[in-house]
């Protein structure tokens, strides 16, 4: 009963739109008074929270997005990775897909993804003749690939949370990532093939490959030292983002002289004013989730679980369709931290790895980024190409069943996120 009033009262402050991270800092804050707890612990659990050393990879994440988006990186990722494919069946659909893929190597962010490369490929898709609802949600879709393909924001948060290696996420995150564009790319050339609608395009000449290759080559260096770094060892996630933002200024500024003063400017402040929320969000979780756990809720909701439930598929199955629900209401990051302290200890109880079920999280996390009513990348969708709501929400409903056939898929074969971190 107190774990009802208590969801209940949170969902009740948020409908009247208090801002997420007040309504958990709030709603923590009362419990603790209401229990009888010292009112401290809630300054003590949120600074405790925000001195964590792998939180600094956040905002520098952010500022090298960002820069990338300001330098107009998205436009010569684009370029060549059309040259290569945008003759295939469905090309500029599969050219966005691999673009929101290697863009997804760089900036950690889903919504800096979706903007950066829905910027450009929107417009050619449509002037191409594609299906505006089918652009709308390979768009919105494409780009929840930014969390998936290391490095990722909200693993870094989920690792943060569980102490988990951040590393061994990121490498989780490869094979569901390549997973997921593959199983993109073949609903788009399957979409090309029976719908049509697209007019074909003729093969570029290999000296037109050869010039958006060497435009776009810098940022795909990027990608790969970004990765390599980590993989190798050569630096901490942190570091890597450090360097990552270090590089992108020299791409965009010194190499390709595409970062104007006032895009630096405008890089700076958005960064901040999203570290900003992210790290409040944080810290109200934190206060709530310190308050819940004094209140014995997870281990409550861990007990209701062993008692109801007694397969790990039945758990899977139903932590799928609560979070689904969630993502109605909540945005992404809330979600991770709000139910990886709750869900967590049941999922260990039924056997599951701690890494493996980060990646299962992180996949339903992009499934709430892409479900309305506040779906993150749709309002993102919806401002790139200023189209209605319910346009870009009616175009993503096959790209979220493909998402939920990757978790099935990920259930059957678990070595797809854990081969590369534990056995290479």
């Amino acid at each position: 009963m107190t774990v009802i009033l208590i969801l209940a009262a949170l969902f009740a402050l948020l409908l009247i739109r208090v801002p997420v991270a007040f309504a958990l800092g709030g709603m923590g804050l009362a419990l603790l008074l209401i229990g009888g707890f010292s009112p401290l612990m809630a300054p003590q659990a949120a600074l405790s929270t925000l001195d964590g050393f792998i939180l600094l990879a956040v905002p520098l994440f952010l500022l090298m997005s960002n820069v990338l988006l300001k330098g107009g990186v998205g436009a010569d990722l684009f370029g060549a990775v059309h040259a290569w494919v945008g003759h295939w069946p469905g090309g500029l659909a599969v050219a966005t897909i691999l673009s929101c893929g290697i863009f997804a190597a760089i900036s950690g962010s889903s919504v800096a993804t979706a903007a950066t490369i829905g910027t450009v490929a929107i417009p050619e898709m449509i002037a191409r003749g594609y299906d505006r609802r089918f652009v709308y949600g390979l768009m919105a879709a494409g780009g929840t690939l930014g969390i998936l393909i290391p490095p990722s924001i909200p693993m870094i948060v989920y690792g943060f949370i569980t102490e988990e290696s951040v590393i061994a996420l990121f490498l989780a995150g490869i094979g569901p990532g390549i997973l997921l564009v593959v199983l993109f790319i073949a609903y788009a050339m399957i979409h090309a093939r029976f719908f049509g609608g697209q007019r074909p395009e003729p093969a570029a000449t290999w000296e037109e490959r050869r010039r958006a290759t060497l435009r776009a080559a810098p940022s795909i260096a990027l990608s790969a030292l970004i990765i390599g770094g980590i993989y190798s060892g050569a630096f901490t996630p942190t570091e890597a983002a450090a360097i990552g933002f270090a590089a992108a200024l020299l791409i965009t500024a010194g190499v390709l002289r595409s970062l104007s003063w006032k895009g630096l400017r405008e890089a700076i402040f958005e960064s901040m004013a999203t570290t900003t929320a992210i790290l409040l969000i944080i810290a109200g979780a934190k206060i709530f989730g310190k308050a819940i756990t004094l209140y014995r809720v997870p281990q409550d909701i861990s007990a209701f679980i062993s008692e109801t439930i007694h397969t790990p598929l039945a758990y899977i199955i139903v932590v799928a369709a609560i979070l689904l629900l969630m993502g109605l209401v909540f945005e992404a990051l809330s979600m991770v931290l709000i139910m990886t302290p709750v869900l967590l200890p049941a999922a260990l109880s039924m056997g599951f790895d701690p890494i493996w079920f980060g990646m299962f999280m992180v996949i339903m996390v992009e499934c709430a980024l892409i479900t309305p009513p506040v779906g993150l990348n749709l309002y993102v969708i919806q401002a790139v190409a200023r189209t209605s709501l319910a346009e870009v929400s009616r175009g993503v409903i096959p790209f979220l069943f493909i998402m939920l056939l990757t978790v099935a898929i990920l259930y059957m074969v678990p070595d797809l996120a854990l081969y590369i971190p534990f056995k290479l």
